[in-house]
């Protein structure tokens, strides 16, 4: 069965997409859930119309995504923990503290979930990779005091 799928789906396509699938998949899971409709002559031109606007707001928000990524490369971001005699941290620096220092000393809001890597258990340097569009991966760099 030919459907036009209204909402992104993991695993079977993108919003906008017209695609095959089993008839007892879409009567009973994708058409009542609103995830997709039947495929008619209109409706395809419809996708195609959706397919258009999301591939220009997906190229808008990878250049917004790279302007902020040519911001925080070059940058620094210093952050203060409690720390014991050997340099190792009482605790970690994750991404919720990266987040919080980023707004802090670049004024830019990133959400946690899209910082990526290890914590940081000690006083030093480190650095956490940021998503900000699937195209748009950069490093962060920290700088972890004892304070």
């Amino acid at each position: 069965m030919k459907l036009l799928l209204r909402k992104d789906v993991t695993g079977l396509g993108r919003r906008g997409e017209v695609v095959e699938v089993a008839e007892g998949y879409a009567r009973n899971y994708l058409v009542p859930k609103g995830f997709a409709m039947k495929a008619t002559p209109g409706a395809e031109a419809q996708a195609e119309a959706m397919r258009k606007a999301r591939i220009q707001r997906d190229a808008e928000t990878r250049a917004e995504a790279e302007e902020v990524a040519t911001r925080l490369v070059p940058m620094v971001f210093a952050v203060s923990a409690r720390a014991g005699s050997g340099g190792r941290l009482f605790g970690s620096v994750g991404a919720a503290e990266v987040a919080d220092a980023v707004a802090k000393q670049a004024g830019v809001t990133l959400d946690r979930r899209i910082i990526h890597g290890e914590p940081a258990k000690d006083v030093g340097s480190h650095v956490f990779m940021v998503r900000l569009h699937h195209e748009v991966e950069f490093p962060v760099t920290i700088e972890i005091s004892a304070g």
